[in-house]
């Protein structure tokens, strides 16, 4: 069998060399889909998948969601072939079905109006018995209404985040606990968790449990944002605070932030401010971030531990590298990958380790995609080939160190000539998004390649604390002379460390 693995590696190794040399023969650079495939998985005619949730039982099953209010099991998504996939439907008539998570081989759905246990009591692969959870919060019946449901955490709880709802462009608190987070019990204990939400688009966890959710441009939201939902914080959005009225759990009601301010300087004012980890420019950087997953287990590549997010309305993937600061998190965005044929919402990791694939569910009635498609279930399968990229982006007291996933040419690694770097910040307002404001400059004043020849030591006067530094590093090659995949990346620098 060691015989075996060894011929394997050196045949994979081989294979890799020729299909490098085979590209520089052609003059051709790799593109995201010699890395990242996507596959189709065929969705039978007469099924309406507009993708909601997606989520793994124990069996290896598929539950996936739908905007209509359906809920299908999916069996071999997984497969090489795709020929022996199957769907099934194991509910109908709920509403808007934003949340998906097992516990113990049962499936909980946190749909529109409330967190549901659905139960198969006879056996029939169908379900028979809806169990209301909790409808701690309320629904007005407005267009915006959403409730977005996280897996279970390490606690039992699904953390149920709600959108503001929205009419003319402007947010409003149409029902109680609007614009807030709540954390669900499997036994119905509600548990208020933070406020400050304007619309997201999904919810996940990091590697050590924390709790992130993707929110979109708006009302006191300058821009698309990865934020955590840090237990008793603010996060942005006031409109809902008027529900501290219904809840001393976490404290008193903040102080309103100052209209056409800056978020570090609301954050510095208002303790209970957690200012976004991560801003996603505008356009540069999609326009309706939505599902968030963490690689976990390391399935995807040289990424293990760093969250992906997707966003619906540029049919993309983005990757998120995030670090500690000051106790607050924040870190860098990067372009990840493209091409996906509907608006993706949701994502999940396959449950094996060893199965380098991601699955996606999309749909873009209502919400415009690049996608043209209607609705999508597809996979990102990693090849098992590493790309050159930046791996993470650290903030010092001084610029920034970059990391890489391949060994980097060092003449071009310390030539200032190879990065541009600008930064900007955005109003913090109750408008609707905002521009880029207060743009600098700031000078790389000298560069290091550290010894293990896969990082540099960029050193830059004129850090600015509360802006997005956009660093592009076009001229970077990689030893064996390749371009980066993504010469791109934007840290949100809120602390300086």
């Amino acid at each position: 069998m060691k015989r075996l693995n060894l011929r394997l590696v050196v045949c994979c190794v081989a294979c890799f060399i020729v299909a490098i040399a085979s590209s520089r023969a052609s003059g051709a650079d790799p593109t995201e889909d010699d890395y990242y495939r996507i596959v189709e998985i065929p969705i039978p005619p007469d099924i309406t998948l507009e993708v909601g949730a997606v989520e793994w039982m124990p069996d290896g099953r598929l539950a996936v969601s739908t905007r209509r209010g359906d809920i299908y099991f999916v069996e071999n998504a997984l497969s090489e072939t795709l020929d022996d996939v199957t769907f099934k439907k194991f509910a109908s008539g709920l509403h808007q079905i934003f949340g998906l998570s097992q516990l113990d081989g049962v499936l909980y759905a946190t749909q529109r109006p409330e967190v549901t246990r659905l139960l198969d009591t006879d056996g029939d692969g169908e379900a028979d018995l809806f169990e209301t959870v909790s409808d701690a919060w309320e629904t007005a019946g407005g267009n915006y209404e959403w409730a977005w449901g996280s897996k279970f955490d390490k606690d039992g709880n699904i953390w149920v985040i709600l959108t503001l709802d929205e009419a003319g462009g402007t947010s409003r608190q149409t029902s109680d606990f609007r614009g807030w987070c709540l954390r669900i019990n499997a036994d119905g204990t509600v548990l208020p968790t933070a406020s400050g939400i304007r619309s997201p688009g999904g919810i996940g966890f990091n590697a050590v449990g924390d709790a992130f959710y993707a929110d979109n441009q708006g009302e006191w939201t300058a821009t698309n944002a990865l934020k955590w939902i840090r237990p008793g914080a603010f996060t942005g959005n006031p409109s809902g605070n008027v529900f501290y009225s219904l809840t001393d759990v976490i404290g008193p009601r903040p102080k309103d932030p100052k209209n056409r301010s800056r978020i570090m300087t609301e954050a510095n004012r208002i303790p209970e401010f957690e200012p976004p980890a991560v801003w996603f420019p505008y356009y540069k950087m999609g326009q309706s971030a939505c599902g968030v997953i963490c690689d976990a287990k390391g399935q995807f590549g040289p990424f293990k531990g760093q969250m992906f997010v997707t966003d619906q309305a540029h049919s993309l993937l983005m990757r998120v590298y995030l670090e500690k600061v000051d106790g607050h998190y924040q870190g860098a965005c990067f372009p990840f990958r493209a091409g996906l044929s509907s608006g993706p919402v949701s994502a999940i990791f396959a449950q094996d380790a060893q199965v380098n694939s991601l699955i996606v569910g999309g749909t873009n009635r209502g919400w415009g995609s690049t996608g043209r498609g209607a609705f999508s279930l597809e996979r990102v399968d990693w090849t098992g080939k590493i790309p050159f990229e930046v791996h993470e982006m650290r903030a010092k007291s001084d610029g920034f160190e970059l990391t890489f996933t391949q060994d980097i040419d060092p003449k071009t690694a310390i030539n200032v000539d190879s990065y541009a770097l600008e930064t900007y910040t955005y109003v913090y307002s109750s408008g609707y998004g905002s521009p880029e404001v207060d743009r600098t400059t700031p000078a790389i004043t000298n560069l290091a390649v550290g010894e293990d020849g896969r990082s540099v030591r960029l050193y830059i006067d004129g850090l600015q604390e509360g802006h997005v530094h956009e660093l592009h590093m076009n001229g970077i090659r990689s030893a064996d002379g390749l371009p980066l995949l993504h010469p791109v990346g934007y840290y949100t620098l809120n602390y300086i460390p």
